[in-house]
Formats: C-alpha cells, structure tokens, sequence
C-alpha cells in the first residue's frame, strides 16, 4: 500500500509569464495526483465564493487545512495541506521570527486503514538565522508525536546543503536527496524538501517537471511515494 505526498510552492498562482492563472495550477495538481498535498504561498479572498483554495480542493476532491500567516488587502496569505485522506486532527504552529515576515507550521495527522500519519508542512524564512530558529521549533513538534510514520515537508528555503539546519534534519530523520525545483524553468536550487521517518518508509522521490509545471509558478512540484 502506498501513499503519494506532494509539496508545491504556487507563488499566488503566478507563472512564468507574470500571470497570476488558477487554472495552471489545477493542472499540475490533477497531474500529479496527490493524496496529500502541502502548498506554500497561497493567496486568496476568502469572503469570495470559488475562492482559489476552494478550487483547488475541489479538483484534487480534498479536504483544505488552512494555514494563514498574512492578512492584507489581498486577503488570506500563507500555508495550505489538502488531504483526500481523512483529517483526524490539525494543529497550528506560529514559528515567525521578529521583525521578519509571519511563518507558520501546519500539524496534520491523518488515516489511511486506522494507520495514523503526522504531516509537517512548513515555509521557512529567507535568512539563516530564521531557518535555524524555525528548524529546531519544528524538531521539537516532530520528537513529541507519537506517530508511527512522520513526515516533514515544504519550502524550506535552505539552499546551504552543508548549512547546519540541514545537518539537524538529517539527523533526526535520515539524509534525502536534494531534488532541483527552483527556478521551474529551469531548475539549480533544492529549495522544496520532503523527509519521512521511518526512512524505509520512502519510496520514490521525485520533481514533477511537466510543461504546465514550468510555467504555472517559480517553483516545481515535489513529491514523494510513502509504502505503508
């Protein structure tokens, strides 16, 4: 039995062209079939009916877990899971640095046959400093579940493959490749990462590099296959 988790930095459904085209975007998730998916920079009004998260679960046919770190006169801004899996429970982290734009954490855990997942899904901050930060907050949310298969997933915004973040994560996990996904067209930076723990536990890892892909954002998709 496998599971196939995704994370996708959507840039405000802004393309390559400068953009900003919804439709793209709902491509590229219905190509890459995620049963849980992680999305980062998701902007939305969500007083508007058919507001963009709204299409985009009901393409995928999920459940939406906000993650809201912005409010402005743009609306919602910030972090999204959809899970065709159900949800059986959310929790939200604020893990914003001072003086340096809001970041938060999504906490979900979900079942697949009474087997409960722990998902992590996260977008880390621009400067060293806010990543080691974020990095040991979100170790100690991992160390405390529970869970018998952990996943820690996002736009980790760490292109220092020797940095120290990275090291921390290794460890507590175990080392993954660092699959290109920034810039889509194309790719040099590792910027969207997936960990799973147990390691066994992951199967195939890959970067879905289709032709809407590369124009629908800046960033390419990543996903990851779980065995169960």
């Amino acid at each position: 039995m496998t599971l196939r988790i995704g994370t996708y930095n959507i840039r405000r459904t802004i393309g390559a062209d400068g953009l900003a085209d919804s439709s793209r975007i709902i491509r590229v998730l219905q190509e890459i079939e995620c049963d849980v998916l992680a999305l980062q920079e998701v902007g939305y009004q969500p007083e508007q009916s058919g507001h963009l998260l709204e299409q985009l679960a009901e393409a995928m046919g999920a459940e939406v877990v906000e993650g809201i770190t912005l409010r402005d006169e743009r609306g919602h801004y910030g972090n999204a899971v959809l899970s065709r899996l159900p949800i059986a429970e959310v929790r939200r982290f604020d893990i914003s640095v001072p003086r340096r734009e809001p970041r938060g954490a999504l906490d979900v855990r979900v079942e697949i046959d009474g087997l409960p997942i722990q998902l992590l899904a996260t977008h880390l901050g621009l400067r060293p400093v806010e990543r080691r930060h974020q990095v040991r907050r979100l170790l100690q949310i991992i160390d405390a579940s529970t869970a018998p298969i952990k996943v820690l997933l996002g736009d980790l915004n760490e292109w220092f493959l020797w940095g120290r973040p990275l090291r921390w994560l290794h460890r507590a996990f175990q080392e993954t490749r660092a699959l290109r996904t920034f810039p889509a067209r194309r790719p040099v930076l590792a910027l969207d990462r997936i960990w799973v723990a147990p390691g066994e536990s992951l199967g195939r890892l890959y970067v879905h590099d289709s032709e809407t892909a590369r124009w629908a954002s800046d960033h390419l998709p990543l996903v990851a296959v779980i065995e169960l």
